[in-house]
């Protein structure tokens, strides 16, 4: 097989998934573009040598719809020669886009492939693609079907997850969020988002509250008690998990990723391939993997995913450096800590998305970016990346320094 090299990435910032964010008034087509002018600038891309681009976006409709990489590539100014592919598995897709990418690469069939994600959540809204999952008695009663917050409650109380447990990991977050970008820790790989006069307008992470701390996070009420106690969905998850009585409502908006807007694009590449453009890799793919997992814990498929990808590739966990988990709610990293014996100074080391956010089908990506940063400002060699996903799967991919 052949190997398979990052050459580059970059993302936007994120901004608040609302209609007063700061990037409501840019389309998700043109956040993508942004993404794709800057990697060919930054690299000297000959685009009509560019073998796909696939992006990842969990909703794709409105004007998210209609092959969006393609559309992007358009707004872009990419050769016509450049094909697109729009892929979703919730909210893996941008670290599945990467991974289909290093298959094509690795298979022989592509040298250069842009791979990424793309959300603009504040224009449209979590879920609004609709689905069998969420709709279809048929479906959603095999799956336990519940929101995904009632099941990260599940999990804390499964686990012996406290509110203050789930309550301190955020504050951390926020804290790590903030001196990494106040130590400059992400200038290199984000791009600020222009207008078409040239005004900037977002260049840092929006979302992010540095303030934070345990008394106002003490302030806020659990958020999915509600539909957990009155919709019925706690009895579902007790149904799929009889030896859990009740179930301790911990996580709120403060413990739990932001809705925000973003898109992030990745470089890859073969070496023959890198060579032909001049490119110098700076890492390399070795190992990925998927997995289903328990659907009503639906949540902890990054704790499978590992234990398969590490099986498959003879790795250990004493051999990652560093780790990445999508911070979708506080328990699903604890949970992973606990079931690996990760000491906190060795996964999202400079914060996540509890405090700079969640743009569904761009966050594979942009985490895999951030992980790479950190490896060499650290001077190590290997991370492990990996995202829950919605339904119960699992998203694993480790790369390697070169």
């Amino acid at each position: 097989m052949t190997e398979v090299f990052i050459y580059d990435h970059v993302r936007t910032p994120r901004g608040r998934g609302k209609k007063d964010g700061a990037l409501h008034e840019v389309p998700s087509v043109r956040l993508a573009a942004k993404t794709l002018e800057a990697i060919r600038d930054r690299n000297g891309l000959d685009t009509s040598y560019v073998d796909d681009i696939i992006m990842g976006c969990v909703d794709p409709v409105m004007d998210a719809g209609a092959v969006i990489p393609k559309a992007a590539a358009f707004e872009a100014g990419y050769s016509t020669r450049a094909p697109g592919m729009q892929i979703s598995r919730f909210c893996s897709s941008g670290l599945d886009a990467v991974n289909l990418a290093a298959g094509k690469v690795a298979a022989g069939s592509d040298d250069i492939v842009i791979a990424g994600g793309v959300e603009s959540m504040s224009r449209v809204g979590m879920g609004m693609s609709g689905g069998s999952w969420y709709m279809d008695p048929s479906v959603n009663f095999p799956a336990y079907f519940m929101p995904q917050g009632v099941s990260a409650d599940l999990i804390a109380t499964k686990y012996g997850f406290s509110r203050d447990d789930v309550d301190a990991y955020a504050v951390e977050s926020q804290k790590r969020a903030a001196k990494a970008w106040d130590a400059g820790y992400f200038k290199n790989s984000v791009i600020p988002v222009k207008d078409q006069n040239g005004l900037t307008i977002l260049d840092r992470d929006e979302h992010m509250r540095p303030t934070t701390d345990m008394q106002s996070l003490a302030s806020l009420n659990p958020s999915f008690q509600m539909p957990g106690e009155m919709g019925g969905f706690e009895a579902v998850g007790i149904q799929a998990h009889p030896e859990i009585e009740r179930i301790n409502y911990v996580h709120h908006a403060g413990n739990s990723s932001g809705i925000v807007d973003g898109a992030a694009a990745v470089l890859i590449g073969s070496k023959a391939g890198g060579e032909s453009m001049n490119l110098k890799p700076r890492a390399r793919i070795r190992h990925f993997a998927n997995i289903g997992s328990d659907p009503a814990l639906m949540l902890t498929g990054p704790v499978d995913v590992t234990e398969k990808l590490l099986a498959r590739s003879g790795m250990k966990i004493a051999d990652i450096d560093l780790f990445e988990l999508n911070e979708a709610f506080a328990a699903v990293v604890l949970r992973y800590m606990q079931a690996f014996e990760i000491s906190h100074d060795k996964i999202n080391v400079n914060g996540g998305a509890i405090a700079m956010g969640h743009p569904l089908g761009a966050t594979g990506a942009m985490i895999l970016g951030t992980v790479l940063d950190e490896l060499e400002r650290r001077d190590l060699n290997t991370a492990l990346v990996t995202l829950c996903i919605g339904a119960g799967m699992g998203t694993a991919t480790v790369i390697e320094r070169v």
